[in-house]
């Protein structure tokens, strides 16, 4: 055990406020000069069921979750259906303990809240103990926190006793405490802090390495998520009315931009379904805002037709799609990347949108301000595309990084002026859909504009917008539409998010994309460090489909390995096809589990296929190439 990383687990029940406890503890750390990393595991319930928050926090940049981790504080699931042993669930009183301990290192560092959990319940518990060199503590914190008035302040005192044991300060955790309360709440709630703080040195003897590492930032940092990413890019990049229906994880970019628009003169609407939200953000793009709507894959499945008019009638719409384990329900609360071919193909014909999968908040913000702009410079459907993942973890980025201008800017929209200079029919009807124009983009006006008058139609249209079928007119329109992806192809190289880090030499490569980019990255690093030379290919931007940048990397490296969390190798199946590439150098490392990657899994993968090691151990599916997927 070293002392470079706290990697602190806290368990317990949904409901039992154990994602609110480790956001502020996540605080308290970076705030007291640590890098700070967060992975939420939670069930598709309200309250009950076993849910876990991961805080990995070291004196150095983290982009990713650890393998394993070394303390855990447990405090049991207040609201378990049913406790007992032939219960169909299992004993979920006690799941917040005895369901983490595979994971936890050795030589790690357990406390458990005896006023709910008894060990003797866990199966084995002692023996695994010895084996492992855990260092136990069993605390009552839940009469701890009842002696100061309230049973939910059981989770204040494990901080404190967490805090205790580590060697950290409280100065940090007390200060966020004074910034959320006030009164006889935060009253008690310091005094039990202090209390359980106290405990540790007045009744445990401590022996343990598992410490707090010390660390300073240069500037002052905030803790967010890729949903803050996305949410903050919109609102600077013009973004003013967005419309949408609750679906996790989708909802967090739901909710924080409605809480955010009426500060800026925005509208939102939760409306009854994901059909009218997309339509109804549409038609906001339609007379002159910038707007967007988005869901997770089975709400995305109904804006499929409201995706295909909005291509067809070449209106500006940015969408956002959250993947999940599908496919239906599957499980919501858990990550995949399955729904690569869904965003790419979802409604019918010949689709032309970008697509982006950005890989962090920095990432998200920069991506979906990318989003907005290309959408309405060339009047196309923009689509980025993350996961449960990226969408509920939290890490720290330097706050001056969201200083940065807005850009209200509606694109190729034409003046009075200009419109009164384009062609129009006899009747007066504006050419909207002009056959020959620049990089295929016909200008375009807002209602209400004198000279703009034209029709919009879901049918195939002449450039004044009346239905045409006439042969020649759909070769024009089609051709149009479809340049517009190969001038943005151009203008994406000019400052790709897709990145190429490790080795430059290596004949070994890895590809991955969205939120598995940070693990693939310490994983490359590792393998390198180890004298395994490999390099990595983060894609953020899935389409246009980046040929040139993919091609060069394929073609410097003997053999590929893509990186992604689904069975069916979705990315991989993408790259062969747009390459033209066969099976033979290309493999894939698939998860599918409901779990992100660690670091580990792909280091192993990799030797794997190296010849370092015999044969792999995780929950992962290795497919070398030249076989099928």
């Amino acid at each position: 055990m070293t002392n470079d990383e706290l990697i602190w687990r806290i368990a317990g029940g949904s409901g039992d406020g154990i994602d609110s406890t480790s956001q502020n503890f996540a605080k308290a750390l970076m705030r007291a000069g640590l890098h700070v990393f967060t992975h939420r595991h939670y069930p598709s319930r309200i309250r009950g069921g076993h849910t876990y928050v991961e805080i990995r926090a070291s004196d150095e940049p983290v982009k990713s979750r650890g393998d394993g981790y070394n303390f855990l504080l447990a405090l049991g699931d207040s609201f378990a259906r049913n406790p007992k042993e032939d219960a169909y669930y299992g004993e979920e009183e006690v799941k917040p303990l005895s369901e983490n301990l595979d994971d936890l290192r050795e030589g790690g560092v357990i406390v458990y809240d005896s006023g709910l959990l008894d060990v003797d319940e866990v199966e084995n518990f002692d023996e695994r103990v010895e084996e492992n060199d855990w260092h136990v503590f069993d605390v009552n914190l839940r009469e701890l926190a009842k002696e100061h008035g309230r049973e939910i302040m059981r989770n204040t005192a494990g901080v404190g006793f967490t805090a205790a044991l580590v060697g950290m300060e409280l100065d940090r955790i007390e200060e966020l405490m004074r910034e959320a309360m006030s009164g006889d709440i935060l009253d008690a709630n310091l005094a039990v802090l202090q209390d359980a703080y106290d405990l540790v040195g007045e009744e445990y003897h401590v022996e343990h390495d598992v410490r707090v590492p010390t660390g300073s930032h240069d500037e002052e940092q905030v803790l967010v998520s890729g949903s803050h990413g996305i949410a903050y890019g919109a609102l600077d990049e013009g973004c003013r009315f967005i419309a949408g229906y609750p679906m996790t994880p989708w909802t967090d970019v739901f909710t924080i931009l409605t809480n955010l628009m009426p500060d800026v003169g925005g509208i939102s609407e939760q409306v009854e379904d994901e059909i009218a939200a997309a339509a109804l953000a549409m038609g906001a793009s339609h007379t002159g805002a910038k707007a967007m709507s988005g869901s997770s894959g089975g709400g995305f499945a109904l804006m499929s037709e409201p995706l295909g008019l909005a291509e067809m009638t070449e209106t500006p719409l940015v969408l956002v799609e959250s993947m999940r384990a599908g496919p239906s329900t599957g499980m919501p609360t858990k990550p995949e990347q399955a729904d690569v071919e869904h965003v790419l193909f979802t409604s019918q014909g010949d689709s032309h949108r970008v697509v982006f999968a950005p890989s962090d908040p920095i990432e998200c913000y920069e991506q979906t301000r990318r989003a907005f702009q290309l959408a309405y410079d060339y009047q196309i459907p923009a689509i980025v595309v993350y996961d449960q993942k990226l969408s509920g973890e939290y890490r720290n980025v330097p706050k001056s990084f969201f200083d940065q201008e807005p850009n209200p800017d509606l694109g190729s929209v034409a003046s009075e002026e200009e419109l009164a200079e384009l062609p129009h029919t006899e009747g007066g009807k504006f050419h909207r859909f002009q056959h020959d124009t620049e990089e295929g983009v016909s200008p375009r006006s807002i209602p209400g504009q004198k000279g703009g008058h034209f029709l919009a139609t879901g049918n195939e249209h002449n450039p004044a917008g009346h239905i045409s079928e006439d042969p020649d007119n759909r070769v024009a329109q089609v051709d149009r539409r479809n340049q517009k992806l190969d001038t943005i192809r151009e203008d994406l190289a000019d400052e790709s998010h897709n990145v190429v880090n490790g080795d430059d030499a290596a004949d070994f490569g890895l590809i991955s994309f969205g939120s598995q980019s940070g693990t693939v990255d310490e994983a490359v690093a590792r393998l390198n460090e180890n004298g395994d030379s490999v390099k990595h290919l983060s894609l953020s931007e899935i389409e246009p489909f980046p040929y040139d940048q993919v091609r060069e990397f394929v073609e410097s490296v003997d053999e590929t390995l893509v990186v992604e969390m689904n069975s069916s190798g979705q990315l991989r199946g993408h790259i062969q096809r747009r390459l033209g590439t066969g099976e033979e150098t290309f493999g894939s490392l698939l998860k599918y589990d409901g779990n992100p990657y660690e670091p580990a899994e792909v280091v192993e993968a990799v030797q794997h296929e190296l010849g370092s090691v015999d044969e792999t151990t995780s929950r992962t599916r290795l497919v070398t190439p030249g076989d099928q997927v």
